[in-house]
Protein backbone atom coordinates (compact mmCIF):
# COMPACT_ATOMS: atom_id res chain seq x y z
CA UNK A 1 0.00 0.00 0.00
CA UNK A 2 1.47 3.35 -1.00
CA UNK A 3 0.39 6.97 -1.23
CA UNK A 4 -2.67 8.37 0.47
CA UNK A 5 -4.23 4.94 0.93
CA UNK A 6 -1.45 4.11 3.39
CA UNK A 7 -2.85 6.79 5.71
CA UNK A 8 -5.92 6.78 7.95
CA UNK A 9 -8.22 9.82 8.16
CA UNK A 10 -8.64 9.10 11.88
CA UNK A 11 -4.98 9.98 12.50
CA UNK A 12 -4.63 12.74 9.91
CA UNK A 13 -4.92 16.51 10.26
CA UNK A 14 -4.94 19.35 7.73
CA UNK A 15 -2.64 22.31 8.37
CA UNK A 16 -3.48 25.58 6.59
CA UNK A 17 -0.50 27.92 6.77
CA UNK A 18 -0.63 31.73 6.82
CA UNK A 19 -3.44 32.48 4.38
CA UNK A 20 -3.34 36.06 5.60
CA UNK A 21 -3.76 39.47 4.01
CA UNK A 22 -0.04 40.12 4.40
CA UNK A 23 0.83 37.32 2.00
CA UNK A 24 -2.23 36.99 -0.22
CA UNK A 25 -3.99 40.34 -0.63
CA UNK A 26 -2.76 42.96 -3.13
CA UNK A 27 -2.86 45.60 -0.40
CA UNK A 28 -0.99 43.37 2.05
CA UNK A 29 2.73 43.57 2.74
CA UNK A 30 3.84 41.34 -0.13
CA UNK A 31 1.46 43.06 -2.55
CA UNK A 32 2.70 46.58 -1.80
CA UNK A 33 6.27 45.26 -1.92
CA UNK A 34 5.87 44.37 -5.57
CA UNK A 35 5.03 40.67 -5.28
CA UNK A 36 2.32 39.41 -7.62
CA UNK A 37 -0.21 37.86 -5.23
CA UNK A 38 -2.70 36.76 -7.89
CA UNK A 39 -1.39 33.14 -7.69
CA UNK A 40 -2.15 33.19 -3.96
CA UNK A 41 -5.70 34.31 -4.61
CA UNK A 42 -6.18 31.55 -7.18
CA UNK A 43 -5.68 28.84 -4.56
CA UNK A 44 -8.64 30.00 -2.43
CA UNK A 45 -11.27 27.75 -4.08
CA UNK A 46 -9.07 24.65 -3.83
CA UNK A 47 -8.19 25.39 -0.20
CA UNK A 48 -11.85 25.94 0.66
CA UNK A 49 -12.85 22.68 -1.02
CA UNK A 50 -10.07 20.83 0.82
CA UNK A 51 -11.03 22.31 4.19
CA UNK A 52 -14.72 21.47 3.74
CA UNK A 53 -13.93 17.89 2.67
CA UNK A 54 -11.65 17.38 5.68
CA UNK A 55 -14.23 18.76 8.10
CA UNK A 56 -16.92 16.53 6.60
CA UNK A 57 -14.64 13.51 7.05
CA UNK A 58 -13.82 14.38 10.66
CA UNK A 59 -10.23 15.38 9.85
CA UNK A 60 -9.17 18.28 12.13
CA UNK A 61 -8.24 21.50 10.31
CA UNK A 62 -5.61 23.66 12.02
CA UNK A 63 -4.76 27.20 10.94
CA UNK A 64 -1.52 29.07 11.54
CA UNK A 65 -1.39 32.86 11.84
CA UNK A 66 2.00 34.49 11.56
CA UNK A 67 2.30 37.54 13.81
CA UNK A 68 5.18 39.96 14.21
CA UNK A 69 5.76 42.67 16.78
CA UNK A 70 6.75 46.17 15.74
CA UNK A 71 9.60 46.00 18.25
CA UNK A 72 11.47 42.70 18.03
CA UNK A 73 14.80 42.58 19.88
CA UNK A 74 15.70 39.25 18.30
CA UNK A 75 15.22 40.57 14.80
CA UNK A 76 16.92 43.88 15.66
CA UNK A 77 20.20 42.29 16.76
CA UNK A 78 20.81 40.61 13.41
CA UNK A 79 23.83 42.00 11.57
CA UNK A 80 22.66 40.83 8.15
CA UNK A 81 19.35 41.99 6.67
CA UNK A 82 16.38 39.82 7.62
CA UNK A 83 13.72 38.90 5.08
CA UNK A 84 11.41 41.48 6.67
CA UNK A 85 13.84 44.25 5.72
CA UNK A 86 13.49 43.28 2.07
CA UNK A 87 9.81 44.29 2.06
CA UNK A 88 8.03 47.63 2.26
CA UNK A 89 7.34 46.99 5.95
CA UNK A 90 7.31 44.26 8.55
CA UNK A 91 4.47 41.92 7.60
CA UNK A 92 1.53 40.73 9.70
CA UNK A 93 2.02 43.03 12.67
CA UNK A 94 -0.05 41.92 15.65
CA UNK A 95 -3.48 43.55 15.78
CA UNK A 96 -3.47 44.76 12.17
CA UNK A 97 -5.60 43.96 9.13
CA UNK A 98 -2.40 42.65 7.51
CA UNK A 99 -2.29 39.80 10.03
CA UNK A 100 -5.89 38.65 9.54
CA UNK A 101 -6.85 35.53 7.59
CA UNK A 102 -8.21 36.56 4.18
CA UNK A 103 -11.95 37.19 4.03
CA UNK A 104 -12.49 34.41 1.49
CA UNK A 105 -11.25 31.74 3.92
CA UNK A 106 -11.74 33.28 7.37
CA UNK A 107 -15.29 31.86 7.84
CA UNK A 108 -13.83 28.36 7.55
CA UNK A 109 -11.43 28.99 10.44
CA UNK A 110 -14.42 28.86 12.76
CA UNK A 111 -12.89 27.02 15.72
CA UNK A 112 -10.57 29.35 17.64
CA UNK A 113 -9.11 26.36 19.47
CA UNK A 114 -7.60 25.18 16.18
CA UNK A 115 -6.05 28.53 15.22
CA UNK A 116 -2.55 29.07 16.58
CA UNK A 117 0.00 31.88 16.46
CA UNK A 118 3.56 31.61 15.20
CA UNK A 119 6.28 34.25 15.03
CA UNK A 120 8.71 32.70 12.57
CA UNK A 121 8.51 30.60 9.39
CA UNK A 122 7.98 27.18 10.95
CA UNK A 123 4.63 26.13 12.39
CA UNK A 124 6.35 23.95 15.00
CA UNK A 125 8.94 26.46 16.17
CA UNK A 126 7.96 27.69 19.66
CA UNK A 127 4.22 27.20 19.05
CA UNK A 128 1.57 24.96 20.58
CA UNK A 129 1.10 22.97 17.36
CA UNK A 130 2.92 19.85 18.50
CA UNK A 131 0.93 19.61 21.72
CA UNK A 132 -2.30 20.04 19.73
CA UNK A 133 -1.32 17.25 17.34
CA UNK A 134 -0.53 14.92 20.23
CA UNK A 135 -3.94 15.57 21.78
CA UNK A 136 -5.63 14.93 18.42
CA UNK A 137 -3.73 11.68 17.92
CA UNK A 138 -2.26 12.96 14.66
CA UNK A 139 0.25 10.84 12.75
CA UNK A 140 -0.05 12.37 9.27
CA UNK A 141 -0.26 15.99 8.12
CA UNK A 142 -1.82 17.40 4.99
CA UNK A 143 -0.11 20.76 4.41
CA UNK A 144 -1.24 23.75 2.36
CA UNK A 145 -1.03 27.54 2.35
CA UNK A 146 1.54 30.30 1.91
CA UNK A 147 4.31 30.44 1.02
CA UNK A 148 6.03 27.49 -0.61
CA UNK A 149 9.54 28.88 -0.34
CA UNK A 150 9.38 29.94 3.32
CA UNK A 151 6.70 28.97 5.83
CA UNK A 152 5.36 25.91 4.00
CA UNK A 153 8.73 24.37 3.25
CA UNK A 154 10.05 25.09 6.74
CA UNK A 155 6.99 23.39 8.23
CA UNK A 156 7.29 20.37 5.90
CA UNK A 157 10.86 19.93 7.10
CA UNK A 158 9.88 20.34 10.74
CA UNK A 159 7.07 17.80 10.42
CA UNK A 160 9.26 15.26 8.64
CA UNK A 161 11.98 15.61 11.27
CA UNK A 162 9.34 14.82 13.90
CA UNK A 163 8.39 11.62 12.04
CA UNK A 164 4.98 12.73 10.83
CA UNK A 165 3.80 11.38 7.49
CA UNK A 166 3.67 14.49 5.33
CA UNK A 167 1.51 15.29 2.30
CA UNK A 168 2.04 18.56 0.42
CA UNK A 169 -1.24 19.51 -1.29
CA UNK A 170 0.38 21.22 -4.25
CA UNK A 171 -2.57 23.07 -5.82
CA UNK A 172 -3.29 24.61 -2.40
CA UNK A 173 0.26 25.95 -1.92
CA UNK A 174 1.59 29.15 -3.43
CA UNK A 175 5.16 30.46 -3.79
CA UNK A 176 6.34 34.06 -3.80
CA UNK A 177 7.78 33.30 -7.22
CA UNK A 178 5.98 30.66 -9.32
CA UNK A 179 9.24 29.62 -11.00
CA UNK A 180 10.45 28.30 -7.64
CA UNK A 181 7.63 25.78 -7.34
CA UNK A 182 8.90 22.93 -9.59
CA UNK A 183 12.19 22.67 -7.69
CA UNK A 184 10.39 22.92 -4.36
CA UNK A 185 8.06 20.10 -5.35
CA UNK A 186 10.96 17.96 -6.49
CA UNK A 187 12.72 18.40 -3.14
CA UNK A 188 9.58 17.75 -1.11
CA UNK A 189 8.69 14.60 -3.05
CA UNK A 190 12.23 13.26 -2.78
CA UNK A 191 12.84 13.96 0.89
CA UNK A 192 9.82 14.89 2.95
CA UNK A 193 6.72 13.05 1.82
CA UNK A 194 4.01 12.78 -0.78
CA UNK A 195 2.83 15.30 -3.35
CA UNK A 196 -0.93 15.27 -3.97
CA UNK A 197 -3.61 17.58 -5.30
CA UNK A 198 -6.73 18.63 -3.42
CA UNK A 199 -8.69 16.40 -5.83
CA UNK A 200 -6.52 13.44 -4.82
CA UNK A 201 -7.20 14.13 -1.15
CA UNK A 202 -10.96 14.57 -1.60
CA UNK A 203 -11.14 11.31 -3.55
CA UNK A 204 -9.11 9.52 -0.87
CA UNK A 205 -11.36 10.83 1.90
CA UNK A 206 -14.41 9.55 0.04
CA UNK A 207 -12.81 6.17 -0.52
CA UNK A 208 -11.63 5.90 3.09
CA UNK A 209 -15.13 6.70 4.40
CA UNK A 210 -16.61 3.57 2.78
CA UNK A 211 -17.64 0.71 5.13
CA UNK A 212 -14.55 -1.42 5.67
CA UNK A 213 -12.36 -3.28 8.13
CA UNK A 214 -9.69 -1.14 9.82
CA UNK A 215 -7.61 -3.77 11.61
CA UNK A 216 -7.58 -6.99 13.59
CA UNK A 217 -9.48 -6.69 16.84
CA UNK A 218 -9.06 -10.08 18.46
CA UNK A 219 -8.92 -13.81 17.78
CA UNK A 220 -10.85 -16.35 19.85
CA UNK A 221 -9.59 -19.93 20.02
CA UNK A 222 -11.60 -22.96 21.19
CA UNK A 223 -9.23 -25.22 23.11
CA UNK A 224 -9.67 -28.74 24.45
CA UNK A 225 -7.88 -27.98 27.73
CA UNK A 226 -8.08 -24.38 28.91
CA UNK A 227 -5.58 -24.89 31.73
CA UNK A 228 -2.99 -26.34 29.34
CA UNK A 229 -3.65 -23.57 26.83
CA UNK A 230 -3.10 -20.93 29.51
CA UNK A 231 0.19 -22.55 30.53
CA UNK A 232 1.30 -22.29 26.90
CA UNK A 233 0.04 -18.82 25.97
CA UNK A 234 0.37 -17.14 29.37
CA UNK A 235 3.22 -19.05 30.96
CA UNK A 236 5.44 -19.83 27.99
CA UNK A 237 4.66 -17.02 25.54
CA UNK A 238 4.09 -14.37 28.19
CA UNK A 239 0.66 -13.05 27.17
CA UNK A 240 -1.11 -11.17 29.95
CA UNK A 241 -4.70 -11.56 31.17
CA UNK A 242 -6.98 -8.57 30.62
CA UNK A 243 -10.11 -10.21 32.01
CA UNK A 244 -11.80 -13.53 32.75
CA UNK A 245 -15.53 -14.02 32.33
CA UNK A 246 -18.12 -16.49 31.09
CA UNK A 247 -19.88 -16.51 27.74
CA UNK A 248 -23.69 -16.37 27.67
CA UNK A 249 -23.64 -20.16 27.10
CA UNK A 250 -21.57 -20.70 30.26
CA UNK A 251 -18.20 -21.37 28.65
CA UNK A 252 -15.23 -19.78 30.47
CA UNK A 253 -13.36 -17.07 28.59
CA UNK A 254 -9.84 -15.76 29.13
CA UNK A 255 -9.09 -12.52 27.29
CA UNK A 256 -5.49 -11.38 26.89
CA UNK A 257 -4.21 -7.82 26.48
CA UNK A 258 -2.56 -8.92 23.24
CA UNK A 259 -5.87 -9.68 21.52
CA UNK A 260 -6.09 -13.46 21.90
CA UNK A 261 -9.11 -15.01 23.60
CA UNK A 262 -9.23 -18.60 24.88
CA UNK A 263 -12.33 -20.66 25.63
CA UNK A 264 -12.86 -24.33 26.38
CA UNK A 265 -15.53 -26.75 25.20
CA UNK A 266 -14.63 -27.22 21.56
CA UNK A 267 -17.50 -29.12 19.88
CA UNK A 268 -16.47 -32.43 18.37
CA UNK A 269 -15.24 -31.95 14.83
CA UNK A 270 -15.01 -28.18 15.16
CA UNK A 271 -11.78 -26.39 14.45
CA UNK A 272 -9.84 -24.27 16.90
CA UNK A 273 -11.14 -20.96 15.54
CA UNK A 274 -14.26 -19.81 17.40
CA UNK A 275 -14.24 -16.48 15.63
CA UNK A 276 -11.97 -13.68 14.46
CA UNK A 277 -12.94 -10.07 15.10
CA UNK A 278 -11.99 -6.93 13.20
CA UNK A 279 -12.33 -3.25 14.05
CA UNK A 280 -14.38 -1.67 11.28
CA UNK A 281 -15.91 1.51 9.97
CA UNK A 282 -19.69 1.62 9.46
CA UNK A 283 -20.87 -1.81 10.64
CA UNK A 284 -24.40 -1.09 9.43
CA UNK A 285 -23.04 -0.33 5.97
CA UNK A 286 -21.12 -3.61 6.00
CA UNK A 287 -24.32 -5.43 6.96
CA UNK A 288 -26.12 -3.91 3.97
CA UNK A 289 -23.27 -4.93 1.68
CA UNK A 290 -23.28 -8.49 3.11
CA UNK A 291 -27.01 -8.85 2.47
CA UNK A 292 -26.63 -7.55 -1.08
CA UNK A 293 -23.84 -10.05 -1.78
CA UNK A 294 -25.63 -13.01 -0.21
CA UNK A 295 -23.21 -13.43 2.70
CA UNK A 296 -24.64 -15.27 5.69
CA UNK A 297 -25.32 -13.01 8.66
CA UNK A 298 -25.27 -15.00 11.89
CA UNK A 299 -26.61 -12.09 13.91
CA UNK A 300 -26.44 -8.33 14.21
CA UNK A 301 -25.77 -5.56 13.91
CA UNK A 302 -26.36 -5.57 17.64
CA UNK A 303 -25.03 -3.86 20.78
CA UNK A 304 -21.89 -5.48 22.14
CA UNK A 305 -19.03 -4.85 24.55
CA UNK A 306 -17.29 -2.99 21.71
CA UNK A 307 -20.24 -0.80 20.76
CA UNK A 308 -21.89 -2.43 17.74
CA UNK A 309 -21.09 -5.89 16.34
CA UNK A 310 -22.02 -7.89 13.26
CA UNK A 311 -21.34 -11.63 12.91
CA UNK A 312 -20.82 -13.12 9.45
CA UNK A 313 -19.75 -16.46 8.00
CA UNK A 314 -16.81 -16.51 5.62
CA UNK A 315 -16.79 -18.93 2.61
CA UNK A 316 -15.32 -21.71 4.80
CA UNK A 317 -17.93 -21.28 7.51
CA UNK A 318 -15.67 -19.45 9.96
CA UNK A 319 -17.45 -16.90 12.09
CA UNK A 320 -16.18 -13.34 11.60
CA UNK A 321 -17.13 -10.46 13.90
CA UNK A 322 -16.80 -6.84 12.79
CA UNK A 323 -17.32 -4.15 15.40
CA UNK A 324 -17.16 -0.42 15.91
CA UNK A 325 -17.85 2.19 18.51
CA UNK A 326 -21.54 3.00 18.14
CA UNK A 327 -21.23 6.50 19.57
CA UNK A 328 -21.27 7.95 16.06
CA UNK A 329 -24.18 5.91 14.83
CA UNK A 330 -22.18 2.86 13.87
CA UNK A 331 -19.56 4.54 11.74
Amino acid sequence: MTGLDALAPETTALLVIDVQNAFCHPEGTLGISGVNVEPAQRIYPAVARLVRACKAAGVPVLWSQQLHLATDAGRARKRLPSHTQKRARVSALAGTWDAQIVDELAPLADDPNLVFIKHRFGCFYETRLEAMLRMLGTEALLVCGATANACVETTLREAYLRDYDVVAVTDCIVAVRPEWEPLAHAVWGQYFGLLATSGDVVTWLGRAAAPRVLGLGHLLLQVTDLEAAERFYLGLLGLTVRKREDFRDGRPLTVTSEGLGLTSGRPEGAGPLEHVAFRARDVRGLAERARAEGVTIVRGPEPSAYGLSLYLLDPDGNQVEVFCDDSGGGT
